[in-house]
């Protein structure tokens, strides 16, 4: 294993971690706070850990990463940054607990967006910035990130974007690895701050639309309101929905689109789904919600139309306490947990493609059965899709069922009860955040047991690189090589 290159790659994050860590200092003057100090504190040991790392594994250094080294490189990539990001809670004091602490990181990073704060709006401003800013770093990904800006990872840079950047397929923009990261990079900046100045329009300051527009391109779902999105106005209800609707898709799509190549956007089979479960299930839950409550319909409809996108895009924001709806409409909900975003987007989940290969495979083995000596194949988007990268489909589907029962019996024999067992675990492994029981959208994972946590926060890493990354460094033939 290449060790001196994973520390030399260590390095580099961290010292991108690092100056990262030094923007809260700006609100925390604005806003008049006593944070400076530990903020400063932690940028600074982050910076020099970074530094120490980066220049310390100079010496003989050869620049090419093999798959085991990229598989490792990438997940612990995960737990070294939550590490470092767990210092501005600990020197400002402001989250107390390691496992609290740990957990809050893990799901800053990973998108998830589950917390332990019983309130939110009395942390520091400068504080939230942090958390919010842990979505937006995380979103994209930091290893595109490293692989966007420094180019030197040339021969070990497209396994890491690969194992950071997962799905049935890997389309590449341009023939450079570095350059592909840049453009995708280049829309979620765009994104971002057209967000933040839509948002403002609606009578919402820079701080508030900033922190939201972090989270919602990252999907991730940390807001700075004890009340989420319900806080706020109709209008930023509505663009906030449209944004994540926007974060879920494809940023490959993006870049299409703003190239003018519509017809590869809207002939896009996972989109055409993804917008074809959205608008069915909204329907679905408002007329659900209008039979039960009798609310007025557009508000129905609004909230509908912003927790199933909220959901499926694996955001979790909430306007709306959904476990207070009729069972059909919090079920519906929870089963989107499993649906999950498009793949090449910063959302999370098992991926709306993933589906429609399943579903379409199994059309095609009934076809072939009734036809044996027939030629079918399977294409998706003009692309043949080979039994080899449907045993990968299958084999990823198995290991997500796996992981989900695995997770839930151990979070029932930690004490928690089943119903929220199960939608912790689906919560956190898909990235979604607020689940079912317990850790509803109106409550948070204060409650849970400090093993509990540590359990989620794993299933959060892992369900971020998508099971395979991580679990493979935990099989014997992973480390044959090395004895």
């Amino acid at each position: 294993m290449n060790i001196r290159f994973i520390i030399n790659i260590f390095g580099r994050v961290l010292i991108l971690l690092g100056l990262f860590m030094l923007t809260p200092i700006i609100w925390a003057f604005v806003y008049g706070e006593d944070t400076v100090g530990g903020i400063l504190a932690s940028s600074l040991i982050t910076l020099a850990a970074g530094t120490v790392m980066y220049f310390g594994s100079l010496i003989n250094l050869r620049k090419e990463l093999g798959l085991r080294d990229s598989y490792f490189t990438v997940t612990f990539t995960w737990v070294v940054i939550s590490l470092f990001g767990m210092l501005p809670y600990i020197f400002t004091g402001t989250i107390v607990g390691l496992p609290n602490i740990y957990f809050e990181t893990v799901s800053g990073f990973t998108t998830t967006g589950s917390s332990i704060l019983t309130d939110i709006e009395s942390l520091p401003k400068s504080v939230l910035f942090w958390r919010s800013l842990t979505h937006w770093i995380g979103g994209m990904g930091i290893i595109v990130l490293v692989v966007a800006i420094l180019p030197l990872l040339r021969i070990g840079g497209y396994n890491l974007f690969k194992n950071e950047a997962s799905g049935i397929s890997y389309e590449k923009l341009t023939p450079k690895t570095a350059s592909t990261a840049k453009r995708l990079w280049g829309v979620y900046v765009a994104l971002t701050f057209i967000m933040t100045a839509v948002l403002m329009f609606g009578e919402i300051n820079l701080y508030d639309a900033l922190n939201h527009a972090f989270s919602t391109m990252a999907t991730g779902g940390f807001s700075t309101k004890n009340e989420s999105v319900g806080a706020f106005s109709a209008y930023v209800q509505y663009v906030v929905t449209f944004f994540m609707f926007l974060a879920g898709v494809n940023f490959y799509l993006h870049y299409h689109f703003i190239k003018g190549r519509f017809k590869r956007v809207f002939s896009n089979v996972e989109l055409r789904t993804y917008v074809t479960v959205i608008l069915t299930v909204t329907i679905m839950i408002a007329l659900v919600i209008l039979y039960a409550d009798h609310a007025p319909i557009e508000h129905a409809f609004r909230d509908a139309l912003f927790q199933v996108i909220s959901i499926i895009t694996t955001t979790g924001f909430a306007t709306y306490d959904y476990l207070q709806w009729p069972t059909p409409a919090w079920t519906l909900i929870f089963l989107l947990m499993f649906v999950g975003a498009c793949v090449g987007s910063t959302g999370g989940g098992i991926k709306v493609i993933r589906h429609v290969v399943s579903f379409r495979n199994v059309v095609l083995h009934f076809k072939r059965m009734l036809h044996p000596n027939s030629v079918s194949l399977l294409k998706i988007n003009g692309e043949v899709i080979d039994d080899e990268k449907v045993s990968s489909l299958i084999t990823f589907l198995v290991l997500y069922l796996f992981t989900f029962i695995s997770g839930s019996i151990i979070m029932v024999f930690l004490g928690t009860d089943t119903l929220t067992a199960v939608g912790a675990v689906a919560a956190n492994l898909g990235g979604v955040g607020p689940g079912i029981g317990t850790v509803g959208p109106a409550s948070n994972y204060y409650h849970i047991h400090d093993a509990g946590k540590i359990v989620l926060s794993f299933l959060m890493i892992i369900g971020r690189l998508e099971l395979t990354t991580v679990i493979i460094l935990f099989t014997s033939m992973f480390w044959d090589k090395y004895r």
